[in-house]
């Protein structure tokens, strides 16, 4: 199955909870329909600042270009819906070496992302390193040891309790000794406002950008779908915290509130980089943004 059955698969719930019929009529577009589609947005979670939006671009383009009917406004919906989303710039660990720094509050899925990501990279040819440095949930080093063996990557760690950023240090030290060209790094389940875990994250920060000044580094947030909005007030509690620069968001496959992507990635100018649609290994999928608006509507 690609990645747009699986998406569709996915996001099943969303589109037949949310939208129905919606489009499937060969009725005129009028009010009634407007009124439907912002309803079916806000179910989604699309929330309400980026439903006006794309309501508004959408009304607009059905005048411009003479759009009468609801499965044309559907095929130009997602064009809007697609655009939105679309990425600002490329995504670092796409075009060479590069570290992937993964923060998010604890029981969304983070550590096991981490192992699917590992798979993923190496599945096309990378040869990626796993760093432990979430020192502080018992067992969690035993957990991404679990993924780093199944993946067939190379992990360091240290004993719990030890310095995350000591882990960091060693895990740089092995990328280079091994000759690795991603550097994956687990962190500590934080939330934003606990500040001896952002000084942590600092910290950790620093000593990447030492001992790898050349290597760019991309902090990667990873999110529950299934909390719909609730992921978009993280998503941007964190951004006001540390440098965030993409999303991964787990558990697409369990909700209908799928539309929190778009909100995400237009309200926040955050891009979605992964989603996770399944529990499988390979169902951590690179994110885009044509196919998944497809899959949506």
């Amino acid at each position: 199955m690609g990645f747009f059955d699986k998406l569709k698969q996915g996001l099943a719930k969303t589109r037949e909870a949310v939208f129905g019929n919606l489009f499937s009529s060969a009725e005129k577009i009028d009010d009634a329909f407007f009124d439907e589609l912002e309803e079916g947005l806000i179910l989604a979670d699309v929330g309400m600042e980026t439903t006006e939006e794309l309501l508004e671009e959408l009304r607009n383009a059905c005048k411009r270009e003479h759009i009468n009917t609801r499965p044309e406004a559907k095929q130009k919906l997602i064009s809007i819906v697609a655009d939105h989303m679309r990425p600002e710039r490329p995504f670092a660990a796409e075009n060479g070496k590069a570290v992937l720094l993964i923060v998010g509050v604890n029981g969304v899925g983070k550590t096991t992302s981490i192992g699917k990501l590992a798979h993923v990279y190496k599945q096309s040819g990378r040869a990626p390193m796993l760093a432990a440095a979430d020192t502080f949930r018992a067992a969690a080093a035993e957990q991404l040891a679990e993924w780093a063996e199944r993946a067939g990557v190379p992990m360091v760690r240290h004993q719990e309790g030890s310095d995350p950023a000591a882990v960091v240090f060693d895990s740089v030290a092995s990328y280079k000794a091994k000759n690795c060209d991603l550097l994956i790094v687990d962190t500590a389940g934080r939330l934003h406002n606990k500040q001896h875990l952002m000084d942590e994250l600092s910290k950790i920060g620093r000593v990447i950008s030492r001992e790898l000044p050349d290597t760019p580094c991309e902090v990667l947030l990873v999110l529950d779908a299934t909390t719909g909005q609730n992921a978009v007030a993280q998503a941007r509690a964190f951004k006001d915290s540390v440098p965030l620069s993409g999303v991964i968001l787990t558990k697409l496959d369990g909700t209908a509130k799928g539309g929190v992507v778009i909100a995400i990635a237009n309200e926040l100018r955050v891009p979605v980089r992964f989603v996770g649609v399944g529990e499988k290994q390979d169902d951590l999928q690179r994110f885009d943004p044509d196919e998944f608006a497809a899959a949506l509507f």
